[in-house]
């Protein structure tokens, strides 16, 4: 048995309010065309899937990647597009809150004596401003621009292993997404924690090591000194 005293995260949806900082974007954009038959969720999961067929093909920056997946969307909704609703897209993202229980359970989680990292699909000029929102050190940060790809990738949980140099079954990797994070964490051999805010049924096929509701279920496990896998 191997004590685990690492955790890593996906930081937007995880520690971020990614999902309630995406779905007001988009949900005040389609007011500003009169539309406002779908709401932001419904916005949002058509963005999203935009977005994931973008990083599957060849690297390039987030930026780029906000900017094309929104003219996209934009264009799928039959709203008028400019460069400059892009932009907007990227400085809103800069400016998204953590979630309320974050910081506080990490800074338990930190008083325990735990390292903690983030892998995030995203630009260093982008969670730069999202880790000042944080406030919480962390031991490493490994984004998909120092990566030169975007999870569910493996060559990016290599990336962030390399950096804490530590092996798989000393992490516990925490997130809420499962084709970003938990199932590739759980092929490389790190064990996995599901923040599960919407209490949403467990995909077909998906077994993580921990479910819990927020980041309190990681501060309640890191103060038992939780045993390893």
């Amino acid at each position: 048995m191997t004590e685990i005293r690492t955790a890593t995260f996906d930081c937007y949806g995880t520690l971020i309010d990614w999902e309630g900082g995406l779905a007001t974007f988009l949900y005040d954009l389609a007011l500003q065309h009169g539309d406002p038959g779908d709401n932001g969720d419904a916005l949002r999961r058509q963005w999203e899937a935009i977005q994931f067929d973008l990083i599957q093909g060849q690297y390039r920056s987030y930026k780029d990647i906000l900017v094309e997946s929104l003219r996209r969307w934009m264009n799928e909704r039959g709203y008028p597009w400019s460069p400059e609703r892009g932009e907007e897209l990227v400085r809103s993202m800069r400016s998204w809150q953590p979630f309320s229980d974050t910081i506080p359970a990490l800074a338990q989680v930190r008083q325990q004596g735990w390292k903690l990292a983030i892998l995030s699909n995203t630009d260093r000029d982008i969670i730069a401003h999202s880790l000042r929102h944080l406030r919480i050190p962390f031991d490493a940060v490994v984004t998909a621009e120092d990566c030169g790809s975007y999870k569910p990738s493996p060559n990016n949980f290599r990336q962030l292993l390399g950096a804490l140099e530590l092996p798989p079954r000393e992490i516990l990797h925490v997130a809420f997404g499962f084709k970003y994070d938990i199932g590739p964490a759980a092929e490389l051999g790190m064990a996995s924690a599901w923040i599960n805010r919407h209490v949403e049924p467990t995909p077909p096929g998906a077994a993580p090591d921990h479910e819990w509701r927020d980041l309190w279920g990681l501060a309640t496990f890191a103060g038992g000194s939780g045993p390893g896998f």
